[in-house]
């Protein structure tokens, strides 16, 4: 079962790579889609991206610095900038609508963003990854501290061995800066998801999509957040019957749905 509810229904640069982009936005939108920690384009988020660039959007399916490969290489300013200029090259294509879609971490990034910067819609798929969340502050309090100390003594350049957290993974090491690592680890930073809800632009709505069989965690905090968000008439909660990795596939029909009707409403 699915349901669509409405918001007050439910108790640098040179590292971005654009694996799917369609060359004109025939329906005038466009999208800039992000996949999850350890992920790529051509995993969770493709089928995603692949159905969107059918039906007519300009699509930008990024490579995100949280990537398998990319090993947090730039800080949260310069992934900010690869957005901004994914958006720009839909511009270009001809999108007069954009939205930001993004799951898991991608998911709490785009809410970050969405803060930030002005697009027409934000597209949270399955959130997570919240460095705020006391499971991430406990497994990599000493992580942070190393990273805050290294910038306080000015060795914020330094590449180091530091730690990521994935429930079903573990810890795992990542090497990369100092201040690329804070960036994306203090707790009271950009990826602290209940400061991105909180924040959010009202007037720009939002999709939050909590799957129902996702992991126990985000299942537990999903309500909360949805919540959280500024009340928008065109922010919804989407459930899917679907995993967590399930979740963006499971979402491609409401997603369509809903960009259509939001582009739609506005001038």
């Amino acid at each position: 079962m699915r349901r669509t509810l409405g918001s007050a229904s439910l108790g640098g640069l040179a590292g971005c790579a654009t694996t799917s982009t369609s060359s004109v936005a025939s329906n005038g939108m466009g999208v800039v889609v992000m996949h999850g920690k350890g992920g790529s384009p051509t995993k969770n988020v493709s089928g995603l991206a692949s159905a969107l660039q059918g039906k007519g959007y300009a699509v930008a399916n990024l490579e995100m610095p949280w990537s398998g490969k990319r090993n947090y290489d730039v800080d949260v300013a310069a992934a900010e900038k690869e957005v901004d200029a994914a958006l720009e090259g839909l511009r270009a294509r001809g999108a007069k609508k954009l939205f930001v879609a993004g799951h898991s971490q991608g998911a709490v990034f785009a809410l970050h963003y969405g803060n930030k910067h002005q697009v027409d819609g934000i597209v949270a798929i399955a959130p997570g990854g919240d460095v705020g969340a006391q499971t991430f502050t406990g497994k990599l309090g000493p992580s942070v501290l190393n990273a805050k100390q290294l910038v306080a003594a000015g060795q914020g350049a330094k590449t180091e061995k530091f730690y990521d957290y994935e429930g079903s993974k573990g810890l795992t090491p990542i090497n990369t800066t100092a201040s690329n690592y804070l960036s994306w680890f203090d707790p009271d930073g950009a990826m602290n998801m209940g400061i991105a809800v909180r924040n959010m632009n009202p007037a720009t709505p939002v999709l939050f999509v909590g799957p129902t069989r996702d992991c126990p965690g985000l299942m537990r905090v999903k309500r909360a957040m949805f919540h959280s968000l500024p009340r928008n008439p065109q922010t919804k909660v989407f459930e899917p019957n679907a995993t967590h990795l399930g979740a963006p596939s499971a979402s491609t029909a409401e997603v369509i749905r809903w960009t259509t009707e939001v582009a739609g409403s506005q001038p």
